[in-house]
C-alpha cells in the first residue's frame, strides 16, 4: 500500500472545498487533464467525474467514482483506469493546528495493477503521490492568500470585473 502524508498550511476546510469540486481534480491530480462530473452530486457516495489521461499521443478516458464520503474528513474513491484495472484511493484530512495534514492510502483493487503491484510499481505511486500532494498544497495555499477565492468556479471560468466583487459599479 503506498500510504503518504503532507501538511498543508490551511485548515482543513480549505482543502474540502478543493476535493468536493470536481471540475478541479484535473487541477491537483497527476497524470490527468479536463475533469468534469458525469453522475451524482460530487463527492457524495456514488457520485462519479470522468477525466483524461495524456500519454504523449495516446488519450484515454477514465472514471473515478466516489465510494465513501465523511464530508469535510474522509473521500474514499474507485479509480477506473481502463485495462489497468482499478484502484482503491483514500484522502483523510486531519486538523493539525491551524494546519490540515492530508493523508493518501491507494491500492491496487482489480485488474493488470493488482497483478503487477511489487516495490518498484510503489516506488512510482510514492512519487506520484509526492507530486500529487503538493499540487493540491500550493493549489489550497494560494487560493488562502486570495482574497474571494474561496468561491467555487467552473475551471477556466473567469471572475474579472463580476459585480460580486464590486467591479463596474460608479
Amino acid at each position: 500500500m503506498a500510504i503518504r502524508h503532507h501538511l498543508i498550511r490551511v485548515g482543513p476546510g480549505a482543502v474540502w472545498d478543493v476535493l468536493a469540486d470536481g471540475h478541479r481534480y484535473a487541477e491537483w491530480v497527476v497524470g490527468t487533464a479536463e475533469s468534469h462530473p458525469v453522475r451524482g452530486q460530487w463527492p457524495r457516495t456514488g457520485a462519479a467525474i470522468r477525466y483524461e489521461i495524456r500519454l504523449g499521443p495516446l488519450r484515454l478516458d477514465n472514471e473515478t467514482v466516489v465510494r465513501h464520503c465523511e464530508e469535510g474528513s474522509r473521500l474514499e474513491l474507485e479509480a477506473h483506469a481502463g485495462v489497468l484495472g482499478t484502484a482503491r484511493i483514500a484522502i483523510e484530512l486531519r486538523p493539525w493546528g491551524e494546519h490540515c495534514l492530508v493523508i493518501v492510502d491507494e491500492h491496487p483493487l482489480r485488474g493488470a495493477g493488482g497483478r503487477l503491484h511489487n516495490v518498484g510499481f510503489e516506488a512510482l505511486i510514492q512519487l506520484r503521490h509526492r507530486t500529487m500532494l503538493a499540487r493540491l498544497a500550493k493549489l489550497c495555499e494560494a487560493e488562502a492568500r486570495t482574497p474571494g477565492s474561496g468561491r467555487r468556479r467552473p475551471l477556466g471560468q473567469v471572475t474579472v470585473g463580476s459585480e460580486a466583487d464590486g467591479a463596474g459599479r460608479a
